[in-house]
């Protein structure tokens, strides 16, 4: 059932982790892998990113029966017009993008004779480019697989298995509402995060070594969010605009509501809602989903 030839589209953070962890879990399977970025290229074949890091895109997919693709949502389009006349009739086209429907949509013009089934593994660091990969980035974290309708339950059987031998738990879930959950787990704290990074960065009152030098945890752990890669956010916000908009003006709603208790001195209320979000914190770490030690457990990986 497994993958023999995978194409690694986009060389960074998750398609380097996706060729380390084939190549660890998958050593009979042959992977080629192609960056837009030549000093990308040049870095990935050092740390043997791929079985053969190739110049042009589509060489890498030319005898591929999956092809994954690992460039931002806004890069996806003209990532999938470079493979189109490359790609084998019956390789498997997927993705690890975190906004399903649209990167669907944009596969599924390029593609229109090919088998699409999107996937999203939650994973990753604030770290990116060649270097940032690891194996185990998605041991015991979840990729979400988002297969239309029809679906091939033969190649969707293979995805699955693909995942779950790189250590992932795989979840299936219909794209609308895949969006929907990303805007408020992944999608809003990082808008919220490069806000408050920012905002603490204009002000007046301070200067920017006083805000570095008195970071306080809370502080600092916004900043790690708001370090990820700006390319890859400013392309989810635009391409998941729709569920983000929607969540964030959720979010707006409770931030006022939190302001009035403030404003009134309504302890109770405040203390009951501090202690219903310790509690999901405390459900996230039952799940595995993060670790209680105080750097969270994220310690340098090695391959």
């Amino acid at each position: 059932m497994t993958f023999q030839r995978i194409a690694i589209i986009g060389l960074g953070l998750l398609g380097g982790s996706i060729g380390l962890a084939v190549r660890q879990h998958l050593p009979e399977a042959t992977t080629t892998g192609y960056d837009r970025d030549p000093q990308v290229r040049k870095r990935a074949a050092e740390r043997g990113l791929a079985n053969t890091v190739c110049e042009t895109a589509a060489d890498a997919a030319r005898d591929a029966d999956l092809v994954i693709f690992c460039v931002p949502p806004g890069a996806m389009g003209e990532a999938a017009a470079e493979i189109a006349e490359a790609l084998p009739p019956d390789a498997l086209v997927s993705d690890v993008g975190s906004c399903k429907q649209a990167i669907a949509e944009t596969l599924g013009k390029a593609f229109p004779d090919h088998a699409i089934i999107p996937a999203h593994p939650v994973a990753g660091t604030e770290n990116s480019g060649p270097d940032a990969g690891f194996a185990t980035l998605f041991h015991n974290r979840w990729c979400i697989v988002t297969p239309p309708e029809p679906c091939d339950l033969l190649l969707l059987t293979k995805l699955v298995e693909f995942w779950e031998t790189l250590g992932a738990n795989v979840e299936m879930m219909d794209a609308q509402h895949h969006d929907l959950v990303l805007a408020v787990t992944s999608h809003l704290p990082h808008l919220i995060a490069y806000t408050i990074v920012g905002t603490a960065s204009d002000l007046e009152e301070v200067t920017r070594s006083e805000v570095i030098k008195y970071s306080a945890g809370g502080f600092r752990d916004f900043t790690r969010i708001a370090a990820s890669d700006p390319t890859m956010w400013r392309d989810v916000f635009l391409a998941n605009k729709d569920a983000v908009l929607e969540m964030l003006q959720r979010f707006t709603e409770d931030l006022t509501g939190l302001q009035r208790s403030i404003r009134i001195g309504d302890g109770d209320a405040l203390f009951d809602h501090f202690a219903r979000t310790r509690a999901i914190r405390r459900s996230i770490i039952e799940e595995g989903q993060d670790d209680a030690r105080p750097d969270f457990g994220r310690a340098d990986h090695e391959d």
